[in-house]
């Protein structure tokens, strides 16, 4: 063997070794208590963002159950007003169908409002979730390395 790859096979053992070693060394330094108490409140700040996306997934499940109730309430009422005209029915029931139409239409406007804005919220804390990982690793790594 030449000497070139002799000393190139060396320094990659040698890199290899050092590299492998590194993350042994930081570990074995302490977190100064400071640090602990901003990695516990981190810990906290991920536990509450975890706690509302699991309430927002509870009321987005709410909002979709009420939206297809709603739903089956449109249609029911639909069938009830084609019923009613088909039997001949006085103007005053075909008018109190309608009106109970128009409101279910509102009902399920308001319900999908609703649903959007609630995605939308769990959209924002799973934002502010990866944001908060984030900055729990930064500084758990900068624990270490201090």
């Amino acid at each position: 063997m030449n000497k070139s790859t002799m000393l190139v096979g060396t320094g990659l053992l040698a890199v290899s070794l050092l590299t492998a070693g590194a993350p042994t060394m930081a570990a074995e330094r302490r977190i100064t208590t400071v640090e602990k108490r901003e990695l516990r409140q981190d810990r906290r700040e991920i536990k509450g963002d975890r706690q509302e996306i699991k309430a927002d997934r509870r009321e987005i499940y709410g909002d979709r159950k009420e939206l297809r109730s709603d739903r089956k309430e449109l249609v029911s009422d639909k069938q009830e007003l084609r019923r009613d005209v088909k039997n001949g029915a006085g103007k005053a029931e075909i008018a109190q169908d309608r009106k109970e139409i128009r409101q279910d239409r509102r009902e399920i406007a308001g319900d999908k409002v609703e649903l959007a804005k609630d995605v939308k919220d769990i959209k924002g804390d799973r934002r502010e979730l990866r944001q908060d990982r984030r900055e729990f690793r930064r500084d758990a790594k900068d624990g270490l390395k201090d």
